[in-house]
C-alpha cells in the first residue's frame, strides 16, 4: 500500500466565465502522506476551496494529475468516483450537515448503510464511535437537542466510522464559538494521534496551528509549505 494518500502533480483548474477563463489553481503540486495532519491555509479567493474539491473527488482538474489513495481521479467515471469518495474520504463540513429529525447514532450509521453494512452492525459501530468522541449519552438526540460543538463531534464521528484513508475537514470550527471550536480541534488532535490522516481547510491561523504541517495558498499557487508546530500552539 502506498504511503501517499493525496498526490497532486502540476494541477491546474480553470473555469470559463463568459469568454474569459478564470484560473483557480495554477500548477499546484503537493503530497500528503499517511498519518499526516495538514492544514491548507489561505484567504477567501485563494484557491483553497477548489483544492479541497479536487482532494475530495468533488471536481476534476483541467490539467495535471490528482491521485487519491493511489487512484487517478481523471480515469474514473462518475460511479467509480462516487465509490472512491465513499470509501476513501470522510468529510467534515463547517455547517455539520446532519440529517434533521434523525438521532445522532442514525446520522453516524448512514454512510455504513450506503456501503451495505447491515443495520444492526451499522448502529453498533456508530454507537461505539460516538462513545469514543464523548457522546455515548447522546446517541438518541437529534441535532435540535445538541449544541454546535456536539453536532460537529457527531459529524466527525460520521466521517470516521467508515475508517477512511483521509479525513477532509472544511472550516470545521467556522460555525462554532471559541470554546466549542477549541474542543473540536482537540478532537482532531486526538484522531491524528491515533494515526488518522487529516487535511483541514481553513483561513484561520489559530486553527491551522493544530496541524503538524501547513500549506499556504494564495492566488491559486502554493506560497510555502512548512512543517512543525507553530509557536503558541497547544
Amino acid at each position: 500500500m502506498s504511503d501517499l494518500v493525496v498526490e497532486l502533480t502540476n494541477v491546474r483548474r480553470e473555469y470559463q466565465t463568459g469568454e474569459v477563463p478564470t484560473v483557480a489553481l495554477a500548477d499546484v503540486s503537493l503530497e500528503v502522506r499517511r498519518g499526516e495532519f495538514v492544514a491548507i491555509v489561505g484567504p477567501s479567493g485563494s484557491g483553497k476551496s477548489t483544492l479541497m474539491n479536487l482532494i475530495g473527488c468533488l471536481d476534476r482538474p483541467s490539467s495535471g494529475t490528482v491521485k487519491i489513495s493511489g487512484r487517478d481521479i481523471s480515469t474514473l467515471d462518475d460511479n467509480e468516483l462516487t465509490a472512491l469518495r465513499s470509501k476513501a474520504i470522510g468529510f467534515v463540513f463547517q455547517q455539520f450537515q446532519l440529517l434533521p429529525l434523525t438521532s445522532a447514532v442514525d446520522n453516524v450509521a448512514t454512510p455504513l448503510l450506503y456501503q451495505g453494512v447491515r443495520p444492526r452492525e451499522a448502529t453498533k459501530r456508530a454507537g461505539e464511535m460516538l462513545a469514543r468522541l464523548g457522546l455515548g449519552d447522546r446517541l438518541d438526540f437529534d441535532r435540535g437537542r445538541l449544541s454546535g460543538g456536539q453536532q460537529q463531534r457527531v459529524a466527525i464521528s460520521r466521517a470516521l466510522v467508515t475508517n477512511p484513508d483521509l479525513v477532509l475537514a472544511d472550516e470545521p470550527t467556522g460555525a462554532l464559538d471559541t470554546a466549542s471550536g477549541a474542543a473540536v480541534m482537540d478532537v482532531f488532535r486526538e484522531i491524528h494521534a491515533d494515526g488518522r490522516t487529516v487535511v483541514l481547510i481553513t483561513h484561520d491561523l489559530e486553527v491551522a496551528a493544530a496541524a503538524n504541517r501547513r500549506i499556504y495558498i494564495r492566488d491559486g499557487l502554493i506560497e510555502r509549505d512548512e512543517v512543525g508546530t507553530m509557536a503558541g500552539a497547544r
